[in-house]
């Protein structure tokens, strides 16, 4: 997968009720959620934009900038330049317009 799928870019919720081992599953707007405190997401813009939808104070997420950059295979780059968010690498192990899934890989 050297090309990102179309469906990566969007605004994706975290579905922590389907996480799986070393496995974090997210799901898009659209997509009809059990009742939670809350939910962290992430977004993907095809100019190289990340947002970091993180929770903030009553359960509300906050948005923290950053960038994304394909490195090889299926692996993300996203640092957050002059920020307090640590610079991350993802693996996108699948993704549809139902489902994204990803690994935080180890550095």
């Amino acid at each position: 997968m050297n090309e990102l799928p179309r469906s990566l870019f969007q605004r994706w919720w975290h579905s922590f009720e389907e996480d799986t081992e070393g496995v974090t599953v997210y799901r898009p707007d659209t997509y009809d959620f059990p009742l939670a405190h809350g939910r962290g997401g992430l977004e993907f813009r095809t100019d190289g934009t990340f947002i970091d939808y993180l929770m903030g104070p009553a359960d509300a997420p906050e948005p923290v900038p950053g960038r994304w950059r394909l490195l090889e295979g299926r692996r993300l780059a996203v640092p957050f330049p002059g920020g307090d968010e640590p610079d991350r690498e993802l693996e996108v192990l699948r993704c549809d317009e139902h489902v994204l899934e990803l690994r935080r890989a180890v550095s």
